[in-house]
């Protein structure tokens, strides 16, 4: 008997965490693995923070959606000092689990059935997965290199942009690393106006930037709240992926309705690690100097050595990955497969993050220059043997 639900059925397998058990079984048997998959940063900061306040009884209560006022607080003096955007800290910020959780709750929050959300391909998977949940049409859009990989709404069928709602922008972009200035995001602001869609702007890459780029928040653009909401995670920039701690800003009657869905799924985010969470960012921009650095020469060791097996990628501005061409003929699944099997090396393969990836894997690059050198090496024998 088939028990899953239509919205169930209609996901794809979340490759990612297929992973889990090939790696654990990889280690049982002693082989050298090198994990180049998830973005999982490797830079503890806030561990002492957050023992600190764990101690504290009180931080062991519910959280629920209104959290720890110093959170907040916290939230909105960075994205005040980060960008110069104004957010109020009671109903403009809302904590989330994570800003996976949050991505994948906003369609329940506010589409109906058969509504339309962009989709960018290759792309984040939770923006598929809360889009099919919520019964909604995932616009699956294509990104092009020789489009410079942004989304553009007006290139659809005029009557499935008349049914759009939602557009999922992220820059810089996982897995593509294309990164766009404020004026991409004054046009987009401009077309969710004309189209009356909401743009959900992911945005957990903005301080991990290089060669004097700086991210932009779309909030910047005049009136942007009226039609954006922002995520952010400390995940990537404070190497805080297991903790499950982010938070959205923009749209107060957006937000609302996102915490009223939340409501019925969380409790809130553990009080103490809100508090560490806090004390992170009021320092953040002591804190991320050096992560942006060490991911920086880990960069260009990646690059370097690609280039020496004769792949070439062009130094991405921002991100911590790598989005890596491969050969003609060389498809990227089994590609992804032989490191794995033949070399005790995860890279992901390009089409894990939908067709339009297909050709490309991602290296993450959460590994040293010297273990990077060695992965790189790992790949030039696999591509030696496929070709």
């Amino acid at each position: 008997m088939n028990r899953l639900s239509k919205a169930a059925s209609r996901l794809p397998v979340y490759a990612v965490g297929r992973l889990a058990g090939i790696k654990q079984r990889l280690k049982a048997e002693g082989r050298d693995l090198i994990d180049l998959g998830a973005g999982d940063a490797d830079l503890a900061i806030a561990v002492e923070t957050l023992a600190q306040a764990a101690r504290d009884p009180a931080m062991s209560r519910y959280a629920f959606q209104v959290g720890l006022p110093r959170f907040r607080q916290s939230i909105a003096s960075y994205m005040h000092r980060r960008f110069g955007v104004t957010v109020h800290p009671d109903t403009e910020v809302l904590p989330l689990l994570g800003s996976k959780e949050g991505l994948a709750h906003l369609p329940m929050a506010i589409l109906n059935h058969h509504d339309v959300a962009i989709v960018p391909e290759p792309g984040y998977p939770a923006y598929i997965g809360g889009t099919l949940m919520a019964h909604a049409d995932a616009e699956i859009y294509p990104l092009r290199a020789d489009h410079g990989y942004l989304v553009d709404p007006e290139q659809l069928p005029a009557e499935r942009l008349a049914k759009t709602r939602l557009v999922f922008l992220n820059y810089p972009n996982n897995p593509t690393t294309a990164v766009v200035g404020l004026d991409y995001l004054e046009r987009m602001v401009a077309l969710a106006r004309r189209h009356n869609f909401l743009i959900a702007y992911d945005n957990p890459y903005c301080d991990l930037t290089f060669d004097g780029y700086v991210a932009p928040s779309i909030l910047e653009v005049p009136g942007a709240a009226e039609v954006a909401v922002e995520f952010h995670s400390l995940s990537k920039s404070f190497s805080m992926t297991g903790w499950r701690a982010a938070w959205a800003v923009g749209n107060a009657e957006v937000l609302d309705a996102l915490k009223t869905v939340k409501g019925y799924m969380d409790t809130g985010m553990f009080l103490a690690l809100q508090a560490a969470c806090a004390a992170t960012l009021d320092q953040a921009e002591t804190l991320v100097t050096s992560t942006v650095a060490t991911f920086r020469e880990r960069r260009d060791a990646g690059v370097t050595a690609l280039a020496s097996i004769g792949v070439r990628v062009e130094p991405p501005k921002g991100t911590m990955y790598l989005w890596v061409p491969l050969p003609a003929g060389i498809n990227d699944a089994a590609f992804a497969e032989r490191c794995l099997e033949d070399e005790a090396l995860v890279v992901l393969a390009g089409s894990v993050f939908g067709a339009s990836g297909a050709g490309f894997v991602r290296l993450a690059l959460t590994v040293s220059p010297d273990r990077l050198r060695e992965s790189v090496a790992r790949m030039g024998r696999v591509l030696e043997r496929m070709r």
